[in-house]
């Protein structure tokens, strides 16, 4: 491929400047090698000197001025009740029941309490780990207040103020006379945080005494089985259709923060204030949505089959067995997935058989019994069934006869249930032998 002509010439220009320099060398050599007076080592060192580049000296960089700080800063954002998150109305949070609250709770301290004097709260901080040397820089709080639920925050713009903030954030809490505490998993994480902050300043930490809804446990039970991942932002943006989505990932935020402390440059916190605010509207959304699931009120909340499961996963937590059996069967009767279906039947049928319901149970145990392929819940309800014969009805044939099936459907199987049906066969032989020495 030929040459174009810039690239022809450049290529010469450079050819010539090594040519001359070259040139240059060797006269200079030549020089040298006239003083008769040096050795061969001290004429190369001179020639070395000679021939070196002087290296032009380095510009220095104008100093770096960071910008200025504003060192406590105080935010609070209205929204109006009849507005939206996702599909959820935000006055919605007023009429959640107190009964609800005390089995998303399991605490009896919600029994005269309701959201209305609820402190929702959730902490953007210096560490995700805990520890006293965690700080946190941003507090996020959510609460009704005038006919309105407000988003509010303390951002920390210098950390050496953070005791000004923790004092002004006691007085917050005490003006306001919260009643109970909603978070995100905050009993592991945000209160023992803050909590911590307000020891180390010598402060009264009052939202330490007060009931505490962690929703992410509830959430858990309400929704593992539905979702990937019971995540905040990805609960809010499935179950309630709110649109957002991760808008900063959680491990960035400190190295954000710490990068605004250097610069003052405030654009780089605004997106961790956004999503912070997002985060507080997302956890009153899924706390309404959990809530509106255990409500009969169906033009508020369409919960679908597997909310319902997750409904009854609470309450079979709560120890409430018939309240449980209610909303699993009212998932079977919407349509699960069929292994959730086959766990919801088991699960029915030990609250037909602890109500001594025995038609219901046998018929349930009966129609998991027939599935085609094995499962634990196959083997439970065939074991269950000879049971039933051997110790209710005393039909012992019957029960050898389901026993025997239950041990072949166990082998290489389950362990445990080929143990089981092992001894109960032998134990059915030794009886089925009695009542015939009996009959004879």
């Amino acid at each position: 491929m030929k040459m174009d002509l810039k690239n022809k010439l450049e290529q010469l220009k450079r050819e010539r400047k090594i040519r001359s320099k070259s040139q240059w060398v060797k006269d200079t050599w030549k020089e040298v090698g006239k003083d008769e007076e040096l050795s061969t080592k001290e004429k190369l060192e001179h020639l070395i000197n000679l021939t070196r580049e002087e290296k032009k000296p380095r510009q220095k960089m104008p100093a770096f001025e960071a910008l200025p700080r504003e060192p406590l800063q105080f935010f609070e954002i209205p929204y109006d009740l009849d507005a939206k998150y996702g599909n959820i109305n935000l006055s919605l949070g007023l009429e959640v029941e107190r009964d609800i609250l005390i089995w998303l709770s399991n605490d009896q301290a919600f029994e005269n309490l309701d959201l209305s004097t609820a402190l929702f709260i959730d902490l953007e901080t210096t560490g995700l780990s805990g520890g006293a040397g965690v700080v946190p820089f941003n507090i996020g709080m959510g609460y009704y207040r005038d006919d309105k639920f407000m988003v509010a925050q303390y951002f920390l713009g210098d950390l050496a103020e953070e005791e000004i903030m923790i004092k002004e954030l006691g007085q917050f809490f005490s003006e306001n006379n919260f009643q109970s505490v909603v978070t995100y998993n905050g009993k592991n994480f945000d209160l023992p945080i803050l909590e911590t902050r307000f020891i180390l300043y010598r402060k009264p930490f009052l939202l330490g005494k007060l009931p505490h809804l962690d929703f992410l446990y509830p959430a858990r039970m309400l929704w593992k089985h539905k979702y990937e991942n019971c995540r905040l932002f990805h609960l809010a943006r499935e179950e309630i259709g709110a649109d957002r989505s991760e808008d900063i990932a959680s491990a960035e935020i400190p190295m954000i923060y710490f990068r605004y402390l250097e610069t003052g440059d405030f654009e780089l916190v605004e997106p961790i204030l956004y999503h912070n605010r997002e985060d507080i509207l997302s956890l009153l959304g899924i706390v309404i949505a959990g809530a509106l699931i255990f409500s009969e009120d169906k033009e508020k909340f369409m919960a679908d089959a597997m909310d319902f499961y997750g409904a009854g996963r609470v309450m079979e937590k709560r120890g409430a067995v018939e309240k449980s059996a209610y909303f699993f069967q009212r998932a079977l009767k919407t349509g699960l997935p069929e292994e959730i279906s086959l766990q919801a039947k088991k699960k029915v049928s030990y609250y037909f058989k602890k109500s001594e319901n025995w038609g219901k149970a046998v018929s349930l145990w009966q129609e998991i019994a027939s599935l085609e392929n094995p499962s634990m819940q196959q083997l439970y309800s065939i074991r269950e069934l000879a049971m039933y014969h051997e110790h209710k009805q005393k039909k012992y044939e019957e029960a050898k006869e389901i026993t025997e099936e239950g041990l072949v459907l166990s082998l290489n199987f389950s362990p445990f249930y080929e143990k089981d049906f092992s001894h109960r066969l032998e134990r059915l032989n030794k009886k089925i032998r009695r009542q015939k020495q009996r009959e004879v």
